[in-house]
């Protein structure tokens, strides 16, 4: 579904992907670990358009979108939850919902997402007219997802969905994950600090350091490496 080959990125003068290369099959949960600073939001944003490859090439169902506006990305059917949640805060939950729908004319369509995301998620229907600013951190998260979703994307990109959130909810949230991928065949490409989780929902697994590559395998496999316990799951 979607390959990333010898991607180049930079930031001003700081080469921040340094040929980085990886694939997502349908139908699979991928995800990057590494630390801070090695790369993983910086190829999420590249995929999205937020950044441009200096080098290399993105292609998504075979076509190449690396010089896609960000809007024809989401169209194409990649939808995106940011680092940081970036919800609308001054907006309704209801509010934040439609933004997430803004490419669609569908209006049925639409309003079957919805219930689909108050099935994931029941607190957003409770918080409908709250204003996402008020949230706590665990239902921005909820909301940030589901806004993301409601594009109906056939590749999602999670990007750090445990962040600040409370350890129950963050079980929640990964129940979640691991459910719209069984049940509803969505791919995810999952970025994620807590490595536990990450290799336990994810079928394969990339190792980023220092914007490049470093492992890459099933992420059974990864989880018994001992390179990877050591500097990821704490020995």
């Amino acid at each position: 579904m979607l390959e990333i080959d010898r991607l180049d990125v930079y930031y001003g003068n700081i080469h921040a992907l340094k040929g980085v290369s990886l694939r997502v099959e349908e139908g699979e949960i991928v995800t990057m670990i590494g630390a801070n600073g090695a790369g993983k939001t910086t190829t999420l944003r590249t995929i999205s358009a937020l950044l441009r490859p200096r080098a290399g090439s993105i292609r998504f169902r075979g076509e190449s979108i690396e010089k896609c506006p960000a809007d024809e990305i989401v169209r194409r059917g990649i939808g995106h939850s940011p680092e940081g949640r970036q919800i609308f805060a001054n907006l309704t939950v209801s509010e934040n919902l439609d933004m997430g729908a803004y490419t669609r004319r569908d209006r049925d369509g639409i309003r079957q997402d919805r219930e689909m995301v108050f099935g994931l998620f029941p607190r957003l229907r409770e918080r409908l007219h709250q204003r996402g600013g008020t949230l706590s951190g665990g239902e921005q998260q909820m909301l940030a997802i589901g806004r993301a979703l409601m594009s109906r994307p056939s590749l999602l990109l999670l990007d750090e969905p445990s962040l600040g959130i409370a350890p129950l909810l963050v079980e929640q949230i990964f129940e979640k994950i691991a459910a719209l991928n069984r049940e509803q065949g969505l791919t995810i490409l999952l970025v994620e600090q807590n490595a536990h989780l990450a290799l336990k929902v994810a079928h394969r697994a990339y190792v980023l350091e220092t914007g490049h590559v470093e492992l890459e395998g099933p992420a059974k496999e990864l989880a018994n490496d001992e390179r990877v316990r050591a500097h990821y799951l704490g020995g």
